[in-house]
């Protein structure tokens, strides 16, 4: 049996920036991966170019059962130090919109990089090595966990949980993680698609298929909650950032809200009444709609005075319209889930684990780090930046 100081389950982003922060203070360490491959999430991610953190990234955009949980990690590994990372290897990056950090030429610099700091660490990586069976070895001394699969047997002093969660299951995703903190004890929160679109199945379906691949910038709320951004329509529904961001504070059940015109205030309607009495207010509307949205809305909110010049609607007909298109009540059948899903929320309650080292409560040698984790961020390098900052926490201790 093949003795390591530390075996890490998945190499994915958690699982690599783990494996490079034990190797490096001097830790034999393994990484078991299902995957022909490490890192399938990081190359796909960000369109291919790998939106890997964020500028602004603060506590208040991560969701957890336990909010504060995510605190002393990202404090102790920020965006500051991976982006110093990034550019100790020469990585040329670029910022969009709201502080996300991409690869300006492929998400494979990012994998390449955590690959060449694992293999500079001396970590061995196993890939397409299929775990059959996991023992705690209670007499052992430092051979704590015992690892049946199918290239051999391998024991070792720490175990880290870096599976990921549900989301993508095309790219290898799957509950593994979630047996194994079940199998030692470890309670699991409910699990659901996170930043994942919406789908419909009443009239608003065959609105959305009508309108699909047309896109606007919108505000999307539900509980509280508003996000404002590209909202796309596809033939099942809502997709697009503000969607995608929404979703993670949807519950089956809730009614959303939609504001198409989210810059425009609502006495706009009555302003434009008195300076273009003879106009109708489908063409202004498409001074700031998609003109086949806009027909969309004539139909629902004001077809009996499609024809009409403003002149001739009712100052209480354009306060109801104004109110129609900026809280648009739209009731999802669901989402396309764990599919297309980015990100999985709920799993490894973080009560049962320490902030500073994600080591178990319970299980001394146990850890469990990044998605699989009740820790999800929102859009925007969020995720990958709890990555990081998890992997490097667990490593420093493992």
């Amino acid at each position: 049996m093949n003795h390591f100081d530390v075996i890490i389950i998945g190499a994915g982003a958690a699982g690599l920036m783990c494996a490079g922060t034990a190797g490096r203070r001097g830790r034999r360490v393994l990484i078991i991966e299902r995957n022909h491959r490490p890192g399938n999430k990081i190359l796909i991610s960000g369109g291919g170019r790998c939106n890997f953190t964020n500028l602004n990234v603060d506590p208040g955009c991560f969701i957890s059962d336990n909010p504060h949980f995510c605190k002393s990690a990202l404090k102790r590994f920020s965006q500051q130090d991976f982006i110093a990372m990034v550019e100790r290897h020469g990585i040329p990056i670029q910022e969009r919109g709201q502080g996300q950090l991409f690869c300006r030429d492929s998400a494979g610099d990012i994998l390449r990089m955590l690959l060449a700091e694992c293999d500079q660490a001396g970590v061995r990586i196993r890939t397409s090595c299929e775990i059959t069976s996991i023992a705690a070895n209670e007499n052992s001394g430092p051979r704590r966990f015992l690892l049946s699969t199918a290239k051999g047997g391998f024991s070792a002093t720490a175990l880290v949980v870096a599976t990921g969660g549900l989301s993508l299951p095309g790219l290898g995703a799957g509950g593994f993680g979630y047996d194994i903190a079940r199998q030692f004890g470890l309670r699991i929160l409910p699990t659901r698609a996170g930043l994942v679109p919406f789908r419909f199945s009443d009239g608003f379906k065959a609105v959305s298929a009508r309108l699909a691949g047309i896109s606007l910038e919108a505000a999307l709320g539900v509980a509280g909650k508003t996000f404002s951004g590209s909202v796309l329509f596809t033939h099942r529904g809502l997709s697009g950032p503000a969607a995608l961001q929404l979703s993670n504070y949807w519950m089956p059940g809730d009614a959303i809200t939609m504001n198409v015109l989210p810059g425009i205030d609502p006495e706009w309607h009555r302003r434009q009444k008195q300076a273009h009495p003879k106009a109708l207010l489908r063409n202004l509307l498409a001074q700031h709609l998609p003109k086949r949205l806009v027909q969309e809305l004539q139909t629902l909110f004001w077809q009996p005075w499609a024809d009409k010049p403003l002149a001739g609607l009712p100052d209480a007909e354009l306060v109801r319209i104004a109110g129609e298109l900026s809280h648009w009540q739209l009731k999802p059948a669901g989402t396309e889930g764990y599919r297309t899903a980015e990100v999985t929320l709920g799993g490894v309650d973080t009560r049962e684990l320490s902030s500073k080292t994600m080591e178990s409560r319970i299980r001394p040698g146990l850890y469990f780090i990044g998605e699989v984790v009740d820790v999800t961020g929102h859009l925007g390098g969020f995720n990958l930046q709890w990555a990081w900052s998890s992997g490097h926490a667990a490593g420093q201790f493992v």
